[in-house]
């Protein structure tokens, strides 16, 4: 008999081989929020020591990844889906809104998010820093694409004439940078500050890219 063992796909204890699959990954998951986010960090995370914080082997664990690289690199991914969808969320909440508003509704959603849990920003902000060539790759990739959003809603503000009409992308990406840098910075408590107040600074840089000084919007009149 040659080739590989198909995975059982039977049911037990009431759940498929998918579904516990899929609850290991979770587990293992978890664990490395936990560990990862906390005090023992990526760098000082074993495999054993993972395996141990999720309840499972270390058999179990190289059935899911191939290493702590892997673990990192999906809850890199995971915290940024996060934020997203409650940035997202945000702005379903403020759908109609001034643009004043629908910006204010969506940084306060997502700063509540990656603040809500210190591990999230650790994750995100710390511990993907300078691990590979590859999670390099993967978070300047997903920068991209909140760089993306941020050109997306800016692009549509000025349709709707409530913001500029310009290529976003530049600003787009320095804004990015400083939502990084100041929530991090607050976060550890380099900055003396309510997050309301660090939100609304946030907002306010982001209204002064899309509606500059001297900017008018149609139907407005000189005085």
């Amino acid at each position: 008999m040659t080739g590989r063992l198909k995975a059982p796909t039977g049911r037990y204890g009431g759940k498929s081989a998918q579904e516990r699959q899929a609850e290991r990954r979770r587990r293992f998951l978890d664990a490395g929020l936990r560990l990862f986010g906390d005090s023992h960090g990526y760098r000082g995370t074993t495999v054993a020591a993972l395996s141990e914080a999720a309840g499972l082997s270390t058999r179990q664990f190289y059935e899911e990844f191939r290493n702590l690289e892997d673990v990192l690199a999906a809850l890199h991914l995971q915290v940024n889906d996060w934020a997203e969808e409650a940035a997202l969320a945000g702005l379903a909440e403020a759908d109609g809104r001034p643009i004043v508003e629908r910006a204010g509704a969506a940084f306060r959603s997502y700063a509540a998010d990656v603040t809500g849990d210190p591990r999230r920003l650790r994750i995100a902000f710390v511990e993907i820093i300078g691990v590979s060539p590859r999670l390099e790759r993967q978070r300047l990739a997903r920068r991209s694409r909140w760089i993306d959003f941020i050109c997306a809603e800016a692009e549509a503000a000025a349709e709707r004439g409530e913001a500029a009409s310009r290529d976003y992308r530049v600003a787009a990406a320095a804004f990015i940078g400083s939502v990084n840098g100041l929530l991090h910075d607050w976060s550890s408590g380099w900055v003396d500050a309510t997050l309301d107040e660090v939100v609304d600074e946030l907002v306010q840089m982001l209204l002064g890219v899309l509606q500059p000084v001297g900017w008018r919007g149609p139907g407005s009149e000189e005085k």
